[in-house]
């Protein structure tokens, strides 16, 4: 039997290894001889005992010709493994402003996703910037989205993008929590670094 190489890992190889007794039950099921399945296939019968014992490497070739013989998906050959579960296991983070984000992607992918639930954060905006691009969808409540020059309200149904690099800053617009779809890339993750100093408060703690 082929021995697992360097482009043939061990995981792979078991799968391979699989691959000879799935055919061999295969053939029994359907009550064929190793006669009629070469007639069937235009494989030769030595092929095909070495592929059912093992000693055969399968190969597309020879695979295609034998599931259209059994009339079975080419995953049924070669017992393919199943999709994951595709469901995300959401949890929701606090942020630092007291909000609450909810991951929607778990892949490393240059876009993630979050849902935003987005509480009062007060009536001056605190305008920040950082690298990325930002794709906003308002699902309930009104959104205060305050972007350089612009001061603007969005309702529920209602989207924004823009460059991150630009100062920006969004909250509620009526003192109510708003619920947001945010789109944003890698880089949008970075830290955010304020576009203008904030005024202290003597009192309030430092982070």
């Amino acid at each position: 039997m082929d021995e697992p190489t360097p482009d043939r890992p061990a995981p792979y190889q078991a799968v391979l290894d699989e691959v000879a007794p799935r055919l061999r039950r295969l053939r029994d099921r359907h009550g064929l001889t190793l006669a009629a399945l070469s007639e069937a296939t235009g494989i030769s019968k030595s092929t095909l005992s070495r592929l059912e014992s093992g000693q055969r490497r399968p190969s597309l070739e020879l695979l295609l010709p034998l599931a259209q013989a059994y009339q079975v998906p080419l995953d049924d050959l070669v017992g393919a493994p199943e999709v994951g579960d595709p469901r995300v296991r959401m949890s929701p983070r606090t942020m630092p402003h007291g909000g609450t984000a909810v991951a929607l992607t778990r892949s490393a992918s240059p876009l993630q996703a979050y849902k935003l639930v987005i509480p009062d954060r007060g009536s001056e905006p605190d305008l920040r910037t950082h690298e990325g691009y930002e794709w906003l969808y308002v699902l309930d409540g009104r959104l205060r989205l305050v972007l350089a020059e612009h001061d603007l309200v969005l309702g529920a149904g209602e989207a924004a993008e823009f460059d991150t690099r630009l100062p920006h800053w969004f909250g509620s617009a009526d003192g109510r929590p708003v619920e947001v779809l945010s789109l944003f890339g890698k880089q949008g993750e970075r830290m955010h670094v304020r576009a203008r100093p904030r005024r202290e408060d003597p009192g309030a703690p430092r982070s």
